[in-house]
Formats: C-alpha cells, sequence, structure tokens
C-alpha cells in the first residue's frame, strides 16, 4: 500500500517567507527567483498539464517546492531539477514526505532527459511542467524540442509576451523564430494569464501559462532540418530586410544571392518578401528547394 502525500501548503505569502526566513535564503535575481504565491494559478497547471497518479513529470525550476508540492500530490513520480545549490536545503524540508519526489542539483540543459525518461517512465513520452526563469525561457524550451526527448506535453509558466510570441502567426508583430520553432514541435495554447501579484516577488511584467502539446506525427516534413532552423534563423535576424537579404548576411549560411532569389522564385515569393510574412510551410517548401538544388 503506497504511503499518502502531505496536502501542499507553501502557495501563501505568509509561508513563503517563513520558510525564506527559516533557512536564510536571499532571493537571487540572476536565476530569475520569482514564486507563486496563488494556489488557484498552481491549480489550473496541474488541470492544464493533465497530471494524473500514472504520470512521471519533469519539473524545471522548483524553486522552494511550491509546484513540486501539487505535483508530488497528483502525479506518480516526479523528477525536479533546480539550479541554485541554496534551494536543495529548503527543497529538503518542504518535500518532506513526498517519497515520489527526487530533486536533481543540475543546469537543465546539462541533464540527459532521455536518459531520465527511460529509467523512470519507460523511454514513454513525458510531461514538463516549469515556472521557467523569464531570462532562459526560450533556450530551455527550445533545447527540450530541439533535442527530439519524449515529451508529451510540456506546460509552463513564462512571459506573458513570449506566450504571445509562441501561438503568433504570419505577419503579427509577435511572429519570429520563437513561433516557428514551437509550432513545428507542437501545438501550443495559453491556458491562462497571471498577475505580477501572484509572485513573491513580483515581476515587472504579466505572465501566461501555456501549454504546448508535442505532435505524435510531424505536422510537416522537410529533408534537412537543420538547414530549416538556419534559415529561420537568419530570415529573423534582420527582421526589417528582405528575405533575400536576410540569407545571403546570414553567417550560418553559405549560399550564394544567385542561389537564394532562385530558391524564393521558386516558392512563389517576390524578391522582396520579408520573412515575416512566411508560413513554416513555406520555410519548408524554401529548405527543401536549397537541400535539392544546393546539395546542402
Amino acid at each position: 500500500m503506497s504511503r499518502p502525500v502531505p496536502r501542499p501548503y507553501l502557495a501563501n505569502p505568509q509561508i513563503t517567507r517563513a520558510v525564506l526566513d527559516r533557512h536564510k535564503f536571499t532571493i537571487q535575481k540572476k536565476y530569475g527567483q520569482n514564486f507563486l504565491i496563488a494556489p488557484h494559478v498552481l491549480e489550473d497547471i496541474i488541470c492544464a498539464a493533465g497530471i494524473t497518479e500514472h504520470d512521471y513529470v519533469l519539473e524545471i525550476g522548483p524553486g522552494i517546492g511550491t509546484m513540486t508540492q501539487y505535483l508530488g500530490a497528483n502525479a506518480r513520480e516526479v523528477t525536479a531539477v533546480e539550479i541554485d545549490r541554496m534551494l536543495i536545503p529548503v527543497l529538503e524540508d518542504t518535500l518532506q514526505g513526498y517519497h515520489n519526489v527526487e530533486v536533481i542539483n543540475q543546469d537543465i540543459l546539462k541533464v540527459d532527459i532521455r536518459k531520465l525518461a527511460q529509467e523512470k517512465n519507460q523511454g514513454n513520452p513525458i510531461k514538463v511542467v516549469a515556472n521557467l526563469p523569464y531570462y532562459i525561457t526560450t533556450p530551455i524550451i527550445m533545447n527540450l524540442l530541439e533535442s527530439h526527448v519524449p515529451i508529451e506535453s510540456i506546460t509552463v509558466m513564462v512571459q506573458k509576451e513570449v506566450a504571445d510570441r509562441m501561438q503568433s502567426g504570419p505577419g503579427t508583430k509577435d511572429y519570429g523564430a520563437l513561433s516557428l520553432a514551437v509550432q513545428y514541435f507542437a501545438r501550443p495554447e495559453i491556458v491562462t494569464e497571471v498577475s505580477p501579484d501572484c509572485f513573491m516577488p513580483q515581476p515587472k511584467v504579466g505572465s501566461a501559462v501555456v501549454r504546448l502539446t508535442a505532435y505524435t506525427e510531424p505536422r510537416v516534413i522537410v529533408q534537412d532540418e537543420a538547414l530549416l532552423f538556419r534559415l529561420i534563423r537568419a530570415s529573423f535576424n534582420q527582421r526589417r530586410k528582405t528575405l533575400v537579404n536576410g540569407l545571403k548576411n546570414s553567417p550560418e549560411l553559405q549560399f550564394s544571392r544567385e542561389e537564394i532569389e532562385t530558391a524564393v522564385a521558386a516558392i512563389g515569393k517576390p524578391l522582396t518578401v520579408r520573412g515575416e510574412t512566411l508560413t513554416l510551410e513555406e520555410f519548408v517548401a524554401l529548405a527543401d528547394y536549397l537541400t535539392g538544388e544546393c546539395g546542402r
């Protein structure tokens, strides 16, 4: 018979402050630490992620364990990866009784998530949940997606403008490389918006919970995925320039102007087109043409 886990109790400003004081913990701005103190937001995250007693969950940035307690109370097993070693004694305190939670003191960008999924979930797709530091949101999400580890969904708290970028379409001001990369791998959906007063300390910007549901079958098929993303990055690195100039000026690409102009024309676009107007499917067509015609 499995042991019962305690009820989550940390999502309260007084309790959060008491825990920090007890451990003489100083909030680290360099790690973008903002602790959730709103139970309804935590419940929304658990619901959006669809966490059940059968799930193995990877949590990124548990902080003092506020969301970790909710995950531990709902999931089969949780691995929480925390980069700040000063938080490890705090987590040992707040996660007492949560026998199904393991804390790893490491940089998530250096963790072998595929190995974790194999050991903890027999290689089956896992669920990722996180309250991400805003300064490193994009690298973490792109690492999770581009590494092709088995992931069912990623449910994260991010800066509101980042959430908007993830689900933006061509021609909008928020559309960019992140939009295309996320939508290549997953279906993004903003679950709820979160005000600054739901955190301690309060961030200066609004936040949102976004769920990225990974595609079980690729949305599009491209011959050279690495080239596709080099093209996408190049087209938005100089957003005000035409697509042709953006690609020609990129140090990541070695195509001649003639090759680029021929490829752009081949997908039915004028040479004056900007990259921000192309759909994902059109970027794929461009990559495939360059792969076939230029052999790289």
